[in-house]
């Protein structure tokens, strides 16, 4: 039974830190390309960053530099570390895993499956 599970979203200021997690079951994360995505009201969702089975790490030019996407293979986890979040990064975010080296980048079709998502809020 494949599964994905997002924690770690909540309310901060400007400037403050949330580490978004995502544990995965049913299959081995590490052999995907799994990726962050987020959705804001009244937006397409949009590409945040991905890493591929060989730990290359892509990620969308708003969020470089204070956005760092990593996963435990032990623990079949993918986190996201968000560092200076702005007002504009509030949205729900997912997690999302799909098959391949992230060769198709952060477009959300070449993605399979995904989570329910965790509501991240910045002011």
């Amino acid at each position: 039974h494949v599964q994905l599970v997002e924690s770690g979203g909540g309310s901060v200021q400007a400037g403050g830190s949330l580490r978004l997690s995502c544990a995965v079951s049913g299959f081995t994360s590490s052999r995907y390309c799994m990726g962050w995505f987020r959705q804001a009201p009244g937006k397409e969702r949009e590409g945040v960053a991905a890493i591929s089975p060989a730990g290359n790490t892509i990620s969308t030019g708003s969020v470089r530099g204070r956005f760092t996407i990593s996963q435990d293979n032990a623990k079949n986890t993918l986190y996201l570390q968000m560092n200076n979040l702005q007002p504009e990064d509030t949205a729900m975010y997912y997690c999302a895993a799909g098959g391949g080296y992230c060769s198709g980048g952060l477009v959300a079709r070449q993605f399979v499956y995904w989570g329910q998502g965790t509501q991240v809020t910045v002011s």
